[in-house]
């Protein structure tokens, strides 16, 4: 399997790395489990997921994604194979408020060591910036938790141009640790923000790019048609949204191109993603064992120039 580089780290991810927010929201543990297994034989060994994962399923505590592969890693005896990124910043209570302060980062840090049941993180993401903290501080707790090998490099995810630009400077002037990698949405039906400026943004500054949402939080595996095909679903609050003429067009576009190449919706839409300048490797996540045939096809699909510009012309925005 070809493996990618994260911008200047030493970390060599799958094409796709595996979304962990399904494990103890839509996976039970033991389907977690079983999904984990079949993730390490096939290949896809870097698992992303963060502190406050599962928050939203009902009567599931944050911090359960952690648990469970904290849990299956010891079980297993696998932590030397697996690449594990996570997350800090964000509330562990519904709506609370972001904190990236130095405090709040290392004690975050420890609380996910220690659910992971590991004494170290291989990427370490600022899961929001809370826009009041100082850069700086910031990134004082991140050296801190480099300097005693706990984290190995950082990330971030869901910041400004502004922010990250001053994180970058900042890190340059006061020789701290330097953001290494950049987790946007990113997918068809979320396009705007990061080819408005992330896309240069990361190439001028050699930063990976490991989009999140990869799937639209399903909407592009072309299951949900109707607002009627919603209803039940745990991911109703996400996927929704996209039920409009530019989800139906984008829809109609991966129909006529899977049918082509013999292939699922999702894995034409994770083979766009893949081709897209500056993406390093998608984040996506799968809930059956035959999911995971659209990550193996879309690794191999190789989409011609005029099925990639009908699904950038489908997607316009």
């Amino acid at each position: 399997m070809l493996r990618k580089q994260l911008g200047n780290t030493n970390i060599q991810a799958p094409p796709i790395i595996f979304g962990g927010n399904v494990f103890g929201w839509t996976l039970s543990e033991d389907e977690s489990f079983k999904m984990l297994d079949e993730l390490l034989e096939k290949g896809y060994n870097m698992i992303d997921t963060a502190d406050v994962y599962s928050r939203w399923a009902e009567n599931v505590e944050a911090g359960t994604s952690e648990r469970i592969i904290g849990k299956w890693m010891k079980d297993r005896g696998v932590r030397n194979k697996i690449i594990i990124a996570t997350k800090g910043g964000s509330s562990m209570q519904q709506g609370g408020p972001k904190n990236t302060t130095k405090d709040y980062l290392l004690k975050a840090a420890e609380d996910s060591l220690k659910r992971l049941q590991t004494d170290y993180i291989d990427l370490y993401f600022t899961h929001y910036d809370d826009g009041n903290t100082p850069v700086e501080q910031t990134l004082e707790a991140y050296q801190e938790l480099i300097n005693t090998g706990k984290i190995g490099h950082i990330g971030a995810s869901n910041f400004s141009h502004l922010r990250l630009q001053e994180s970058l400077d900042m890190a340059k002037e006061k020789e701290l640790p330097k953001y290494e990698v950049y987790q946007p949405e990113y997918n068809l039906m979320a396009r705007e923000n990061f080819e408005s400026w992330g896309r240069r943004f990361c190439r001028e500054n050699n930063l990976g790019v490991t989009p999140y949402f990869a799937l639209a939080s399903g909407f592009l595996t072309g299951k949900y048609r109707k607002n009627s095909d919603f209803e039940g679903k745990d991911r109703k609050m996400f996927a929704e949204k996209y039920l409009n003429e530019r989800g139906r067009k984008v829809l109609t576009a991966l129909d006529k191109i899977s049918e082509k190449h013999e292939v699922s919706q999702a894995a034409v839409a994770l083979g766009w993603l893949m081709q897209r300048p500056g993406v390093t490797a998608p984040i996506a996540s799968a809930t059956k064992s035959s999911h995971l045939d659209a990550f193996e096809d879309a690794v191999n699909l190789n989409l011609s120039g005029e099925e990639m510009d009908r699904l950038l012309r489908a997607s316009e925005y």
